[in-house]
């Protein structure tokens, strides 16, 4: 049986969490405080939940029949007219598009930085200070993020992609996404983005990360950092 697909008044959402599987596994292992302290495991986690999102997204691109030949005769297989474009939003996305780049082993990659500005107690603003990328237009768009909270960093690392030219086709993955979070995105991102996410969770704290979540997904893959304004 295939996921479960959730539709939205524009964009897509794709939920793997409702169908059984080992993604149950894997996730519990992230949630988990006490096996998320192995760095390595967690990585691994990311990188293999990765490769499922990437797969069932596979499902749905548009192929193009091709003649293969064997040792004994030839075939004629669907292959990808073109490799999609892979952008990871640093730095907590890089265990994931190494999971992707294992389906799409050809594609391009980008990068965008950003992080929240604090502006007060709870208050923030989402920085986008960094971003480098392949041309865009008419390519199938592939942006990776393991935690989607208020999905404000999505939007504003979508618009700063703007420069490099108006994708095709834009697919949105996610580890863990609160409803929040995409209710912002099917409001905010074009009308073509399909979404697909490992879980979704119902709530956001005051200072807007999710619960139950995970954590940091960045500082448990990487280690903590220090911020100097």
């Amino acid at each position: 049986m295939p996921p479960t697909r959730l539709p939205l008044c524009m964009a897509t959402v794709t939920n793997l969490d409702l169908q059984p599987g080992m993604l149950h596994s894997w996730m519990a292992e992230l949630r988990s405080t006490a096996i998320q302290q192995d760095r390595q495991r967690f990585r691994h986690n990311l990188q293999r939940i990765g490769f499922l999102l990437a797969y069932e997204i596979s499902r749905t691109l548009a192929y193009t029949p091709s003649e293969v030949t064997t040792p004994l005769g030839s075939l004629q297989l669907p292959q990808l007219p073109a490799q999609p474009v892979l952008v990871s939003i640093l730095r907590a996305a890089l265990p994931m598009q190494e999971g992707f780049l294992q389906v799409y082993d050809q594609a391009d990659c980008g990068f965008v930085a950003a992080y929240r500005n604090p502006l007060g107690e709870e208050a923030f603003e989402i920085s986008v200070d960094y971003s480098s990328c392949p041309n865009l237009a008419g390519r199938c768009l592939m942006l990776l993020d393991p935690m989607i909270a208020t999905g404000r960093s999505m939007v504003a690392c979508y618009r700063q992609l703007g420069q490099y030219g108006q994708p095709a086709q834009l697919y949105v993955a996610g580890l863990i996404a609160s409803s929040e979070g995409l209710h912002l995105l099917q409001r905010q991102l074009p009308p073509h983005t399909h979404i697909y996410v490992a879980a979704i969770d119902d709530e956001l704290t005051a200072k807007s990360y999710i619960v139950p979540g995970l954590g940091d997904a960045g500082d448990l893959a990487f280690g903590s950092k220090e911020i100097h304004s």
